[in-house]
């Protein structure tokens, strides 16, 4: 018995150890290096090389909370949507629910290319995040498409390297124009007011001190029941009703926002999420790599190019008044938050290095990057990835 919970250890350290490398490397390269792709490329190279079994996960005991962990995690997300911010960033949200039919057409115009199979996967996953990705690996790999199911792990893990340089570039042009208006006409902009908002107290603020970590997970696990059980009863995905509980009980603050943050679960809960998509990897052969390798290529490159067309040379881009600006917040879907909060830093600080500049140029960027972020892969990828299952 204590052998077999030692080899639980040893499997579960190695786990945590490749995530970990990544995150390592992430942080050294200024995250030049995704700490996912990372990872990802070190078991996909140890399951093709058999140094890594491809019954790891099982081996390490994750397998079973691995599943449970999905709907605690969308359910968690929810309580990060604000419902208001997205009201006022009402033409952002706009455009980025038409940057996503604009992929999800893309990648439909080239099934001839790529593969009925690997397109309604591809798809989500584009428009999406780690729970769209879950979802669709989930739903290929329990109809048996193993190329199809690593096709959406690895589009996960590369897909902010194809986003995170057209929104930078856009994202500076933008930035340089708020500056040139800024210092034209300077007097006008820096006697602006800050406007006072008043604070409403949630019933989640109020009684703070009774969300315990257990209380705040227990309230996870309740809606992730709940979320679990109506996917059974309905035709409507669990993770449809999950965001959607988290969204209104959060808003309305009921439950503490990031609750799984409050909980401090989130990040053990979001590992569990990646250890979940890791066993699609062992299933690709090296005769199945190039054919991986080619669709991956071929699917971002279309996405992003398909992208740049429609927000910058064709109309759509007058939705949010600027060319630049509609091209970065069409990228959004690629990165997520927070690699959008972190992209609209980066800006600022490459275009100048005067903090009253900064602020400039935050608020022209900043507002519009995160919402489609949190528009795009916190929220509707879920909804699309959802609808999208049920046609593998």
């Amino acid at each position: 018995m204590e052998s077999q919970i030692a080899m639980q250890f040893f499997n579960f350290m190695i786990i945590v150890g490749i995530f970990a490398i990544g995150d390592f490397l992430g942080i050294i390269t200024k995250a030049k290096l995704s700490a996912v792709f990372v990872a990802l490329v070190i078991f996909l190279v140890g399951f093709l090389t058999g140094i890594l079994p491809p019954q790891i996960v099982e081996f390490a005991g994750l397998n079973t909370f691995a599943n449970l962990a999905g709907a605690l995690v969308v359910f968690h997300m929810g309580t990060m949507i604000n419902l208001q911010q997205l009201r006022q960033e009402w033409r952002t949200v706009v455009t980025a629910v038409l940057s996503m039919i604009v992929v999800a057409l893309a990648i439909f115009a080239i099934i001839p290319i790529i593969g009925y199979e690997n397109a309604i996967v591809a798809i989500p996953v584009l428009n999406g995040g780690l729970i769209s990705t879950k979802i669709m690996v989930d739903a290929a790999t329990g109809a048996g498409l193993a190329v199809a199911a690593a096709l959406g792990t690895v589009l996960y893990a590369i897909q902010k390297f194809a986003g995170s340089y057209p929104a930078s570039f856009f994202g500076v042009r933008e930035a340089k124009e708020a500056l040139a208006q800024h210092r034209a006409n300077k007097d006008a902009t820096t006697g602006k007011e800050q406007e006072k908002k008043h604070v409403r107290h949630t019933f989640a603020q109020k009684y703070n001190k009774y969300f315990t970590d257990f209380t705040c997970i227990a309230l996870a696990a309740f809606f992730a029941f709940l979320s679990t059980a109506l996917g059974v009863l309905t035709p409507v995905n669990y993770s449809i009703w999950a965001l959607l509980f988290g969204t209104v009980f959060g808003y309305l603050g009921i439950v503490p926002l990031r609750i799984l943050e409050k909980g401090k679960a989130s990040g053990l809960l979001t590992m569990l999420v990646f250890a979940s998509i890791i066993p699609s990897l062992a299933k690709i052969t090296w005769d199945q790599l190039s054919t991986l390798g080619f669709v991956s290529i071929v699917c971002l490159a279309v996405a992003v190019v398909a992208l740049i067309i429609c927000f910058y040379f064709l109309p759509l881009w007058k939705i949010s008044k600027s060319r630049n600006l509609a091209v970065g917040i069409s990228m959004g879907q690629l990165l997520g938050f927070p690699a959008t909060f972190l992209i609209s830093n980066e800006i600022a600080k490459a275009v100048t290095d005067d903090a009253e500049e900064q602020e400039i140029v935050l608020d022209r960027i900043m507002p519009a990057y995160v919402v489609s972020g949190l528009a795009t892969v916190t929220t509707l990828s879920i909804v699309v990835a959802g609808i999208f299952s049920n046609f593998i």
